[in-house]
């Protein structure tokens, strides 16, 4: 049993391009420092987009890192080794059995999982080593949700090295890429990148920028409840003789937008300021409840025998609700896309 294991794993290490498995006489378990820090070049292919979740202020991805440096204390002569290129498969080869040091990154914003798998460790005649493996994790990230649902977000993943200082290790952005046939729900991807994080210990981070697509939140909340707002207007145009007609229909319009809300409060961003649809909620609140009013006035001039005054007031408010609830709407806008 023995003697078939050994002839098993001196074919592996002889035959050119295979799966190097002889253990070299040492083991270096330092970076290259000739001259000065290791340089290790990122690239990341981003392949998915599992889930953005606006309230945990999470996103989940997978995809596959690449890491490339070079280490002279590897150089070979692929004449002497039998092989043109070491290779080292799985976690196993590459934490026992393979001989070189490679840089060991951990997700530093990680939120409950990060998996990698396939891990393959090459190394060329001149000691350039690539380690490549595929990650599946998932990230916190900070999300700013001011112009839901006209947000543009980017997702950061934060890979670091622990244990090493940038003047052992530097990362190098070589670049990224993603599927242009990935589809997020309710997300558009605009771009991947790479750069370079600074602080105590080396590290890059993964960008990812999307942006929301709003036409599911306006269909479903903006303009069912615009027409809504719309509709209560009806009252000034109705007879001042009925008040109690023309306030049942305001209250029914406010009733209506807070069953609404109600309803659709688990579409909308459980934070705690106030972002573009809140605002336009609030607003489309506060003038159906401003229309009760103007019919109380208007009820209260007809009672005083003010008709000429109450007609002005139903014509002047067919004009001021409208232009008030744009002139709101454009201000919470403006606020959201240039002020904050």
């Amino acid at each position: 049993m023995i003697r078939t294991v050994c002839l098993f794993t001196l074919l592996l290490v002889s035959a050119p391009g295979t799966i190097a498995a002889a253990e070299p006489p040492e083991r270096f378990l330092s970076p290259p420092s000739d001259p000065g820090p290791a340089t290790v070049t990122v690239w990341f292919a981003l392949h998915d987009i599992n889930e953005i979740g606006d309230e945990e202020e999470t996103f989940g991805f997978n995809g596959v890192l690449r890491l490339t440096w070079k280490d002279p204390r590897q150089a070979f002569d692929p004449a002497a080794a039998g092989v043109a290129e070491k290779i080292y498969q799985g976690a196993f080869q590459v934490d026992e059995i393979s001989p070189a040091w490679f840089p060991q990154v951990y997700l530093a914003n990680e939120s409950g999982a990060f998996e990698t798998d396939a891990v393959t460790l090459r190394i060329h005649p001149d000691g350039t080593s690539v380690l490549t493996s595929s990650i599946d994790a998932i990230a916190e990230t900070s999300l700013s949700m001011r112009r839901f649902p006209f947000d543009k977000q980017t997702l950061k993943a934060v890979f670091r090295i622990p244990g090493f200082s940038i003047d052992e290790v530097v990362f190098v952005g070589e670049g990224a890429e993603f599927d242009s046939q990935m589809e997020i729900p309710q997300w558009n991807l605009e771009g991947v990148g790479i750069s370079v994080e600074a602080g105590p210990s080396p590290g890059f981070v993964l960008n990812v920028n999307v942006r929301r697509d709003p036409l599911f939140t306006l269909r479903l909340v903006g303009l069912p409840l615009a027409l809504i707002v719309v509709l209560s207007w009806s009252v000034f145009w109705m007879e001042r003789s009925s008040l109690g007609d023309r306030l049942s229909v305001s209250f029914v319009g406010i009733l209506t937008a807070v069953a609404y809300q109600i309803v659709v409060g688990d579409l909308l961003p459980h934070v705690s300021y106030i972002t573009l649809m809140h605002a336009f909620l609030n607003f489309s609140f506060l003038i159906m409840c401003a229309s009760v009013v103007a019919n109380l006035v208007v009820g209260a001039c007809d009672r005083n025998g003010k008709v000429a005054l109450g007609d002005l007031i139903d014509r002047r408010c067919r004009v001021l609700f409208p232009i008030t609830y744009l002139g709101l709407l454009l201000a919470a806008a403006i606020n959201a896309f240039f002020i904050l």
